[in-house]
């Protein structure tokens, strides 16, 4: 199976590897949710060269993902802010500086991330929507669709 392949997918989790299973995708994302929205910003803090960076905040557009603004006429300068799509990738960092903390971290984190109403540090944690109670992946029980698991058949029978 191609990467290209993955945009094809009846599962949204392939689907979403594709689009940010680049290591500067998330790092661009990361990077706004922290404040930065300037090219130059974003290029000095990711360490993505000039035309990988480009080409990343032009397909993050493209998808829905960032807006660019003009914040200077002449000469012409932009500004790469986060759509609500955007925003919805907030848990998703989150998380992913939650399990990098436990497994990857030496010592203090690098980031707290504080409530504002009450400034405590917070942590990601999945609830049930309906009963509010905590879950964990032993809690949970997928199920797949009748699509997915007709893909899913069709692979095995390929190997």
């Amino acid at each position: 199976m191609s990467r290209a392949d993955l945009a094809k997918h009846s599962c949204t989790v392939a689907r979403a590897i594709e689009l940010f299973g680049d290591v500067w995708m998330l790092m661009i994302v990361r990077e706004t949710f922290l404040g930065n929205r300037r090219f130059d910003d974003l290029q000095r803090q990711t360490g993505a060269s000039p035309h990988s960076l480009s080409q990343r905040l032009k397909r993050l557009e493209s998808i829905g993902v960032l807006r660019r603004e003009t914040y200077s006429e002449h000469p012409p300068r932009h500004e790469y802010r986060l759509t609500t799509m955007g925003r919805d990738l907030w848990p998703v960092i989150v998380s992913m500086k939650a399990w990098g903390d436990k497994w990857l971290g030496e010592g203090t984190p690098s980031i707290d991330i504080r409530h504002k109403a009450c400034g405590n540090v917070i942590l990601p944690q999945m609830t049930c929507p309906e009963c509010h109670e905590p879950m964990e992946a032993h809690d949970a029980q997928a199920r797949l669709s009748r699509e997915f698991e007709h893909e899913r058949n069709a692979i095995r029978s390929q190997a």
